[in-house]
Protein backbone atom coordinates (compact mmCIF):
# COMPACT_ATOMS: atom_id res chain seq x y z
CA UNK A 1 0.00 0.00 0.00
CA UNK A 2 0.96 3.80 -0.13
CA UNK A 3 -0.50 6.20 2.17
CA UNK A 4 -0.14 9.84 1.08
CA UNK A 5 0.55 12.49 3.61
CA UNK A 6 1.61 16.27 3.89
CA UNK A 7 3.32 15.32 0.69
CA UNK A 8 4.96 12.49 1.83
CA UNK A 9 4.49 8.70 0.28
CA UNK A 10 4.20 5.75 2.76
CA UNK A 11 4.75 2.47 1.73
CA UNK A 12 3.32 -0.46 4.32
CA UNK A 13 2.23 -4.39 3.70
CA UNK A 14 -0.52 -3.92 6.34
CA UNK A 15 -2.32 -0.88 6.74
CA UNK A 16 -5.24 0.39 9.65
CA UNK A 17 -7.73 3.30 8.83
CA UNK A 18 -8.77 5.22 12.48
CA UNK A 19 -9.52 8.45 10.66
CA UNK A 20 -12.69 8.65 13.27
CA UNK A 21 -16.14 10.39 12.40
CA UNK A 22 -17.17 13.77 12.67
CA UNK A 23 -19.91 15.20 14.23
CA UNK A 24 -22.65 16.21 12.11
CA UNK A 25 -23.20 19.94 12.47
CA UNK A 26 -26.14 22.72 11.82
CA UNK A 27 -23.97 25.50 9.56
CA UNK A 28 -25.88 27.88 11.24
CA UNK A 29 -24.76 31.06 11.97
CA UNK A 30 -22.94 31.39 15.71
CA UNK A 31 -22.07 27.89 15.48
CA UNK A 32 -18.56 27.73 14.06
CA UNK A 33 -17.72 30.93 15.87
CA UNK A 34 -18.92 29.57 19.48
CA UNK A 35 -17.79 26.09 19.26
CA UNK A 36 -16.13 25.18 22.48
CA UNK A 37 -17.37 28.70 23.91
CA UNK A 38 -21.01 27.32 24.71
CA UNK A 39 -21.43 24.90 21.68
CA UNK A 40 -20.69 21.26 21.93
CA UNK A 41 -21.04 17.54 20.99
CA UNK A 42 -20.41 15.61 23.80
CA UNK A 43 -22.35 16.08 27.03
CA UNK A 44 -20.16 13.18 28.53
CA UNK A 45 -17.43 15.43 28.04
CA UNK A 46 -18.56 18.95 28.56
CA UNK A 47 -21.65 19.00 30.99
CA UNK A 48 -19.80 19.73 34.06
CA UNK A 49 -18.70 23.11 32.74
CA UNK A 50 -22.89 23.72 32.86
CA UNK A 51 -23.44 23.21 36.05
CA UNK A 52 -27.11 25.11 37.06
CA UNK A 53 -26.98 26.28 33.79
CA UNK A 54 -29.45 26.41 30.68
CA UNK A 55 -28.60 24.52 27.70
CA UNK A 56 -30.52 23.74 24.38
CA UNK A 57 -30.05 19.57 23.05
CA UNK A 58 -30.89 19.14 19.14
CA UNK A 59 -31.64 15.81 18.15
CA UNK A 60 -34.48 13.28 18.27
CA UNK A 61 -32.31 10.41 18.33
CA UNK A 62 -30.80 7.72 21.47
CA UNK A 63 -27.48 10.05 21.19
CA UNK A 64 -29.66 13.46 21.62
CA UNK A 65 -31.45 11.23 25.38
CA UNK A 66 -28.02 10.58 26.30
CA UNK A 67 -27.00 13.96 26.08
CA UNK A 68 -30.16 15.02 27.82
CA UNK A 69 -29.60 12.02 30.67
CA UNK A 70 -25.85 12.93 30.75
CA UNK A 71 -26.71 17.26 31.69
CA UNK A 72 -29.18 16.48 33.99
CA UNK A 73 -26.81 15.57 36.35
CA UNK A 74 -25.47 19.03 35.88
CA UNK A 75 -28.07 21.72 33.95
CA UNK A 76 -30.67 23.49 35.69
CA UNK A 77 -32.84 23.39 32.83
CA UNK A 78 -32.85 21.57 29.57
CA UNK A 79 -34.75 22.01 26.27
CA UNK A 80 -34.75 19.81 23.89
CA UNK A 81 -35.47 20.71 20.43
CA UNK A 82 -36.51 18.09 17.79
CA UNK A 83 -37.81 19.34 14.02
CA UNK A 84 -40.26 16.38 14.00
CA UNK A 85 -43.43 15.76 15.76
CA UNK A 86 -41.82 12.38 17.58
CA UNK A 87 -38.30 10.95 18.48
CA UNK A 88 -36.76 8.27 16.72
CA UNK A 89 -35.41 7.65 20.01
CA UNK A 90 -35.85 3.80 21.46
CA UNK A 91 -38.40 3.70 23.61
CA UNK A 92 -36.56 3.07 26.90
CA UNK A 93 -34.13 6.03 26.04
CA UNK A 94 -37.30 8.17 25.67
CA UNK A 95 -38.82 7.06 28.73
CA UNK A 96 -36.00 7.89 30.73
CA UNK A 97 -35.97 11.51 29.40
CA UNK A 98 -39.77 11.86 29.69
CA UNK A 99 -39.22 10.86 33.62
CA UNK A 100 -37.30 14.59 33.77
CA UNK A 101 -39.80 16.64 33.30
CA UNK A 102 -39.43 19.28 35.68
CA UNK A 103 -36.03 19.87 33.74
CA UNK A 104 -36.18 18.77 30.76
CA UNK A 105 -38.86 21.01 28.07
CA UNK A 106 -39.12 19.68 24.99
CA UNK A 107 -40.21 21.36 21.83
CA UNK A 108 -41.09 19.42 18.50
CA UNK A 109 -41.06 20.57 15.19
CA UNK A 110 -38.69 23.04 15.29
CA UNK A 111 -34.66 23.32 14.25
CA UNK A 112 -32.02 25.79 15.29
CA UNK A 113 -30.90 28.48 13.24
CA UNK A 114 -28.64 30.52 14.88
CA UNK A 115 -26.74 30.52 18.23
CA UNK A 116 -26.43 33.77 19.57
CA UNK A 117 -23.41 35.21 22.30
CA UNK A 118 -22.04 37.90 23.58
CA UNK A 119 -18.92 37.78 21.74
CA UNK A 120 -17.46 35.37 24.09
CA UNK A 121 -19.75 32.41 25.02
CA UNK A 122 -23.23 31.77 23.85
CA UNK A 123 -26.16 33.52 25.79
CA UNK A 124 -29.30 31.79 23.53
CA UNK A 125 -30.12 29.87 20.80
CA UNK A 126 -32.98 31.16 17.62
CA UNK A 127 -35.24 28.38 16.85
CA UNK A 128 -37.84 28.61 13.83
CA UNK A 129 -41.12 26.36 14.15
CA UNK A 130 -40.83 24.28 10.83
CA UNK A 131 -45.31 24.00 10.55
CA UNK A 132 -45.60 27.93 11.80
CA UNK A 133 -42.30 29.98 10.26
CA UNK A 134 -42.51 31.38 13.78
CA UNK A 135 -38.96 32.33 15.23
CA UNK A 136 -37.96 32.87 18.90
CA UNK A 137 -34.52 32.94 21.15
CA UNK A 138 -34.77 30.58 24.14
CA UNK A 139 -31.81 31.93 26.61
CA UNK A 140 -29.12 29.25 27.27
CA UNK A 141 -25.88 29.48 28.11
CA UNK A 142 -24.92 26.19 25.64
CA UNK A 143 -26.21 24.15 22.74
CA UNK A 144 -25.29 20.75 22.41
CA UNK A 145 -25.83 18.79 19.52
CA UNK A 146 -26.87 15.44 18.67
CA UNK A 147 -27.47 14.89 15.46
CA UNK A 148 -25.04 11.95 14.53
CA UNK A 149 -21.73 11.45 13.01
CA UNK A 150 -20.02 11.21 9.23
CA UNK A 151 -17.14 8.87 9.05
CA UNK A 152 -13.73 10.31 7.66
CA UNK A 153 -13.96 7.71 4.80
CA UNK A 154 -14.47 10.26 1.42
CA UNK A 155 -10.62 9.94 0.50
CA UNK A 156 -10.86 6.21 0.22
CA UNK A 157 -13.05 6.51 -2.77
CA UNK A 158 -13.79 2.99 -4.13
CA UNK A 159 -11.41 1.21 -2.31
CA UNK A 160 -12.58 -0.32 -0.13
CA UNK A 161 -16.52 -1.74 0.93
CA UNK A 162 -18.67 1.05 2.97
CA UNK A 163 -22.55 0.88 4.80
CA UNK A 164 -25.05 2.94 3.41
CA UNK A 165 -23.53 5.40 5.77
CA UNK A 166 -19.96 5.60 4.80
CA UNK A 167 -18.96 3.53 7.53
CA UNK A 168 -15.67 1.06 6.59
CA UNK A 169 -17.06 -3.11 7.19
CA UNK A 170 -14.96 -5.47 9.07
CA UNK A 171 -15.24 -8.43 10.14
CA UNK A 172 -14.89 -9.54 13.78
CA UNK A 173 -10.85 -9.42 13.85
CA UNK A 174 -11.16 -5.73 11.93
CA UNK A 175 -10.57 -7.06 8.29
CA UNK A 176 -11.67 -5.15 5.57
CA UNK A 177 -12.74 -6.77 2.20
CA UNK A 178 -9.01 -5.99 0.86
CA UNK A 179 -6.05 -8.33 2.52
CA UNK A 180 -3.79 -6.13 4.35
CA UNK A 181 -6.50 -3.40 5.30
CA UNK A 182 -8.00 -3.05 8.51
CA UNK A 183 -9.97 -0.41 10.49
CA UNK A 184 -10.59 0.17 13.73
CA UNK A 185 -12.71 2.65 15.85
CA UNK A 186 -15.35 5.22 15.25
CA UNK A 187 -14.70 4.74 11.15
CA UNK A 188 -15.83 1.52 11.56
CA UNK A 189 -18.45 1.94 14.22
CA UNK A 190 -21.79 3.17 13.40
CA UNK A 191 -23.27 2.30 16.76
CA UNK A 192 -21.17 2.87 20.07
CA UNK A 193 -18.89 5.61 19.23
CA UNK A 194 -17.44 5.10 22.79
CA UNK A 195 -13.27 5.82 23.25
CA UNK A 196 -13.63 2.51 25.54
CA UNK A 197 -14.90 0.71 22.10
CA UNK A 198 -12.25 2.43 19.88
CA UNK A 199 -9.49 0.96 21.95
CA UNK A 200 -10.61 -2.37 22.01
CA UNK A 201 -10.98 -2.34 17.81
CA UNK A 202 -7.65 -1.12 17.59
CA UNK A 203 -6.00 -3.61 19.59
CA UNK A 204 -7.57 -6.23 17.91
CA UNK A 205 -6.37 -4.83 14.43
CA UNK A 206 -2.79 -4.36 15.82
CA UNK A 207 -3.03 -7.55 16.77
CA UNK A 208 -4.10 -9.02 13.57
Amino acid sequence: FEITAQKKIYKAKSVIISTGASARTLKIPGEDKYFGRGVSTCATCDAALFRNKTVVVIGGGDSAMEEALALNKFAKKIYLVHRKDKFRASKIMQARVLKLKDKVEIIFDSEATEVIGDGKFVTGVKIRNVKTNKEKIIKADGMFLAIGHIPNTKFLGNLIKLDKLGFIKTDRKMRTNIPGLFAAGDVQDPVFKQAVTAAGTGCASAIE
